[in-house]
């Protein structure tokens, strides 16, 4: 891991528009504390109208975006910074922009080999052109029942249902529409859900200890992620030795096949077999209280505060 007692100025952006935005502002602040206590210079940002220009004025040596949702996942943001020369930590522009849409990423990972549930991609103008009851009797005459209906970008589980029986899919899809244009139908895959984060904290992306997720409700929801006491947390996930490292391959390989760098969530299931099914990629991983990559951070024994800094040296390296 990088070691550096120099102090940097930091810009933590948070808060924001979209659906994600509280949880946007405690990953944020957890971020902003932690590089406090490492001695560094942090001020938090919102991304208003005023921040490029006050980018521009102030020349931070880093900027850590820890916006949620589209804002900061969908690489418009990062491009800018790149346009800028400004440093920051996470994935590049063209990256975010193919781990945010879950189609796109759901493809990239099949081709380079590894699973991915079954699933039908329908925009919302094909929903209302084919019409709703012949589009759905084909999705259900190839995914049949249970499948998880999601927007096909997104995060925080905004939108997303698992539906069990065939009555109650169309509803599901309004759901999903309500986060965006396009739905994402894949076949559910039962097995032990599980979270790996990649991280580079200097000498190549590595992946943390699996966390084994396991809601109250049985649905990992919004409310389920953020809400203390509504899940149930396990690190490392309560899985085989083999199950284990075959789920840490999959998860770097899946950061690197989707050209991901610094940090990622690669969400996966387990199946029975004991074998790993890709889920989706998230390019800006919560960072709250209850989100999974810190506790995979602190299960590998490592400090917050020491894997944040490195992350950042990491990133002003790799602008230079």
């Amino acid at each position: 891991m990088t070691d550096t007692r120099e102090i940097r100025t930091v810009v933590v952006l948070a808060g924001g528009i979209s659906h994600e935005r509280e949880v946007s502002l405690r990953s944020g602040r957890r971020v902003a504390d932690s590089l406090l206590t490492r001695g560094h210079r942090v001020i938090m940002r919102e991304p208003d109208g005023s921040l490029l220009a006050y980018l521009t004025e102030t020349s931070p040596d880093l900027v850590w975006p820890a916006l949620h949702g589209a804002s900061g996942e969908d690489g418009s943001l990062r491009a800018l910074l790149d346009a800028q020369g400004v440093a920051y930590v996470g994935s590049e522009a063209a990256a975010a922009q193919l781990a945010w849409h879950k189609p796109t990423a759901k493809v990239l990972v099949s081709r380079a080999g590894y699973r991915t549930p079954d699933s039908i991609t329908l925009p919302r103008e094909t929903f209302r052109e084919l019409g709703a009851s012949q589009v759905l009797d084909g999705v259900l005459k190839h995914l049949g029942t249970p499948v998880v209906v999601k927007p096909a970008m997104g995060g925080s589980a905004q939108g997303v249902t698992v539906v069990e029986t065939e009555a109650d899919l169309p509803r599901a899809v309004v759901d999903a529409y309500t986060y965006g244009e396009t739905a994402l139908i894949e076949r559910k895959v039962s097995g032990t859900e599980i979270s790996v984060g990649v991280i580079d904290t200097g000498d190549g992306p590595f992946a943390l200890p699996a966390v084994e997720i396991v809601p109250r409700s049985g649905v990992y929801s919004f409310e389920a992620r953020y809400n203390a006491g509504e899940t149930q947390f396990y690190t490392p996930a309560r899985i085989d030795d083999a199950s284990a490292a075959r789920a840490g391959e999959a998860a770097l390989a899946i950061h690197l096949a989707l050209g991901l760098r610094h940090i990622s969530r690669i969400d996966l299931i387990i199946d029975s077999d004991g074998l790993p099914w890709f889920l989706e990629a998230n390019v800006l991983p919560g960072l709250t209280e209850t989100s999974l990559v810190p506790q995979g951070i602190l299960a590998a024994g490592l400090d917050l505060g020491s894997v944040y800094e490195a992350l950042g040296e990491v990133a002003i390296r790799d602008a230079r």
